[in-house]
Order: C-alpha cells, then sequence, then structure tokens
C-alpha cells in the first residue's frame, strides 16, 4: 500500500503537500554509532559481507532522523567481485580491483557468481524485518558504465580516462564488458527484489565525463535494457535514474531509459529541471552535500529554492551526491525540520 509509504507513493507519480526524504549515503562515517560498529567489524568490506552488522548500519539513520526512505547498506562493486575480480579496500585511499579489465581474455574469463551476493540478501531479510511500515526500502547497484570504468582502472578515477580510450579504440571489447555487467545487475536488482526491497537506484557516478554518442552508448542503451527487463519480471518496483554529471543530457535520459524517476545532483539548476523534464516524472534532489555542511541561512535558502522549484511535482527530496563525513548532525536535524515544514 502506497498511501503508508510516502516515498513509495512519489515514485508511483504522486504529489506530496511536503515531500518524503532519504539522503544517499545517509548509513555512513558522519555517524557515530556507525564509526563504533566499523571500528568493532573491522574493514568496509567485513560490514558489507556481515548480514547483521549490514542491516544494523542501514537502520541507523531511520532510528536517528526517521527518514521516508532505507537504502540497502553495501556497495556498487560487489557485481565485479562477484563476475571474478578480486576487490578490496585501501585505508584511506578507496577500492582497488584486480585484474584489470583490459583485454578479451581477461574479460572473457569472467562469470557471474550468484552466491558471492548472499550477504546482500541476508541483509535486506534483516532489515525488512525491522523496517518501520511507513519507511521504503531502497535497494541500488551501480549502473553499468560507472562499474567498468572501475573493472578497467582498477580503482576509481576523476576523468575515467582508462575506460574512455578503450571504449573508443576497441568499442567491441567494451560492449562485451558492458553486457557482463548488464547481465548480473538484472540478476542481482532481481534477487533483491526477491529479498524484500521496494525499489533501486542506478547509480551512475560518472555518467558525466562521456561526449553525448558516447552517453547514448554506455549510459542510455545499457539503463535501458536493465530497466526493461526489470519491468517485464517485477512491474511493481520503481525504479530510480542517477546519472550524476549528465547536466543537458538529462532530458535524454528521462525520456530514452524508462526510468520511474530521475535523481539530480548539485550542479542541476531545479528551475532548469523543473522546466525541462516531463512534467510527471517523479524527481528526486538535489542539495549540495557542502550546503549541508555549511548550515544556517545559506542552508535554509538551498532547501527553500528547491522546494520551489518541485512544488507541482512529484519530489523526493535529497541531496545531490553522498552526506559528507564531516557533516554536522544537527544540520541534519534542522535541515529534516526545514524540509518538514516544523520551522520557518
Amino acid at each position: 500500500m502506497t498511501d503508508a509509504k510516502p516515498l513509495l507513493a512519489t515514485l508511483k507519480g504522486e504529489r506530496q503537500e511536503r515531500p518524503p526524504i532519504w539522503f544517499m549515503r545517509q548509513a555512513g562515517r558522519y555517524l557515530p554509532e556507525y564509526r563504533e560498529l566499523r571500528a568493532e567489524k573491522g574493514g568496509f568490506l567485513d560490514l558489507v559481507h556481515d548480514s547483521d552488522a549490514a542491516a544494523e548500519v542501514t537502520l541507523q539513520p531511520i532510528r536517528r532522523f526517521a527518514f521516508d526512505g532505507a537504502i540497502l547498506f553495501s556497495d556498487i562493486l560487489v557485481i565485479p567481485m562477484a563476475l571474478g575480480q578480486k576487490l578490496w579496500f585501501e585505508a584511506g585511499e578507496g577500492p582497488r580491483l584486480a585484474p584489470k579489465m583490459t583485454d578479451a581474455a581477461q574479460v572473457g574469463a569472467l562469470d557471474y557468481d550468484p552466491a558471492a551476493l548472499t550477504p546482500v540478501y541476508g541483509t535486506i531479510t534483516r532489515v525488512k524485518a525491522a523496517l518501520p511500515g511507513n519507511v521504503t526500502f531502497l535497494g541500488f547497484a551501480g549502473s553499468p558504465w560507472t562499474i567498468a570504468t572501475y573493472m578497467i582502472a582498477g580503482q576509481g578515477s576523476r576523468e575515467q580516462a582508462e575506460a574512455r580510450r578503450l571504449a573508443y579504440a576497441d568499442p567491441e571489447l567494451m560492449q562485451t564488458l558492458v553486457d557482463h555487467i548488464v547481465s548480473a545487475t538484472i540478476e542481482y536488482l532481481l534477487a533483491q527484489i526477491a529479498a524484500g526491497v521496494e525499489a533501486v537506484q542506478l547509480f551512475d557516478s560518472w555518467a558525466g565525463s562521456l561526449s553525448p554518442a558516447q552517453f547514448e552508448r554506455w549510459v542510455i542503451a545499457p539503463t535501458a535494457h536493465i530497466v526493461a527487463e526489470l519491468r517485464a519480471r517485477a512491474p511493481h518496483v520503481p525504479i530510480i535514474g542517477f546519472p550524476k554529471g549528465a547536466g543537458g543530457k538529462l532530458a535524454a535520459y528521462a525520456a530514452e531509459t524508462g526510468v520511474d524517476a530521475i535523481g539530480l545532483d548539485e550542479t542541476v539548476d531545479p528551475l532548469w529541471a523543473n522546466a525541462n523534464l516531463p512534467a510527471d516524472l517523479p524527481v528526486q534532489g538535489n542539495l549540495d552535500p557542502l550546503v549541508l555542511i555549511a548550515g544556517g541561512t545559506t542552508l535554509n535558502n538551498a532547501i527553500d529554492r528547491i522546494l520551489r522549484a518541485f512544488a507541482d511535482r512529484p519530489h523526493i527530496f535529497n541531496l545531490g551526491h553522498g552526506i559528507q563525513q564531516d557533516t554536522p548532525i544537527d544540520h541534519v536535524h534542522a535541515a529534516l525540520a526545514r524540509i518538514r515544514g516544523e520551522t520557518k
């Protein structure tokens, strides 16, 4: 029943008097309870692979802030791991993957092992049993282009140069890699849905690095394939697309992928988005995470501008990207009170 779940109702096209709220990366290092649990359990992947601990992390921001959505605590790079790449995290440096997917032999050796993701489904089962009845449970996966950039470079990179070079130099090899990711992602999201998530988000964190033609091939086309398969096999589950950095290509993404809602990063003018995206399309976003750190009048003005821009359409209030680890918790409380109309 969507009437008891405002976020799910919004994803299905219903405008709310006040937008439902969740924040990307809402379960994470800015919370003292998260830092305490992580110190107890060890590294990041130790948390992800511990279903009890990952469920606890997922629930922490719901207890503290009463968000309308709970986002599964996991990582986008579990898909390369399930495809056969070794995944680990370097302290202070981020994820590493090996071997790099740079030739046909390496890509051809990829083989999806669904059993590698069993702990994720255990997390979902535990969270589902503990969530308040009005909270929508969100699953997620990385979009194929973003996942491919990590698999090719072996780590994150700001310009995604290695992946972009490969896409130009050997588009057939890139297509084979993307096809592997697409197939695994479809099965992974369907398994999340079967375990209990009610909506899913596709994170394309590096979509903004591509030219228009490359964006069509490596962002829009594989996303549309995933959306079509999910819609055929789980038609009741809304899909949010988040192509960070897409800018002026957002209209094409919205029209051609078939997503149910579109996430906007902080660089998108909400007035432009409201004028250029379909009037009935739910949007999500798009407060700058750094404004949340600044707080005060600056934060209030930024919130009010977003609320005004999206007042006449289905809108989920969120950040334009993940919450920063040095975000003051008092600022989060202040933002939520402002969005909910509890302060002026």
